[in-house]
């Protein structure tokens, strides 16, 4: 990762006034992005790129440690600091063995938690923020896809995040309840999937997302 870029940092915080005040305090040094409650964060945390995530433990919809949780089962590495009033040392073991890699208590000061972010992302920063799609790399956050012979193409918000999903993991089989929770919204039917997997299909190749019988659907390879 470039230098002169700031960190992107996911955080996951329901408080009303705390959370715009953390994206403030934290502007200097992090490009912040706020999310409301458990499944927008699962949401985010799925389909864009991260160095790193900050999650409360009480969220609504899904609370934070079913959120780390989901999102190590899917595959994702970046670290995760939980940011709680929960201070016991049960609660600590219980974000840490979840998967979160720091733990912060509220009341908090600020200068301690964007110093606990830098050092978490300096031991990340070089990570590779790109995904395979067969010979294909795909850079989630930029939504681009570029080919081997210097093509690349742009995807749509819901496009990258299904190609995201699938990529992640590329020997699973997702099936379309999977993927309508972790990439679409919850007013949308099955069916979205089903339309965006066309899309897909439709820029990249039929074989680009495999259909599993009965299963859902897992990644293929561009044509």
């Amino acid at each position: 990762m470039s230098t002169t870029l700031r960190p992107h940092v996911l955080l996951v915080e329901d408080d009303n006034q705390l959370g715009p005040l953390i994206v403030e305090l934290l502007a200097g040094d992090f490009d912040v992005t706020l999310a409301r409650d458990g499944q927008q964060g699962l949401h985010l945390g799925l389909t864009r790129g991260w160095d790193a995530l900050v999650i409360d433990r009480g969220l609504p919809l899904l609370d934070g440690i079913g959120l780390i949780t989901a999102l190590r089962r899917k595959g994702i590495a970046a670290p995760i600091l939980v940011l709680t009033a929960l201070g016991s040392v049960p609660d600590k073991v219980d974000g840490l063995d979840a998967g979160a890699n720091d733990y912060l208590v509220k009341p908090f000061d600020a200068a301690e938690l964007a110093a606990r972010l830098r050092a978490m992302t300096r031991s990340y920063g070089a990570a590779a923020r790109t995904l395979d799609v067969g010979q294909w790399s795909f850079d989630p956050e930029a939504r681009i896809l570029a080919s081997p012979y210097g093509d690349s193409l742009v995807l749509s918000p819901r496009e990258a995040g299904l190609l995201a999903l699938l990529a992640r993991e590329p020997d699973r089989t997702f099936s379309r309840e999977e993927i309508l929770g972790a990439v679409f919204d919850r007013a949308d039917q099955a069916g979205s999937v089903d339309t965006y997997v066309y899309y897909l299909r439709r820029k990249l190749g039929h074989d680009v997302v495999r259909t599993v019988r009965g299963a859902g659907y897992r990644l293929g390879e561009p044509s």
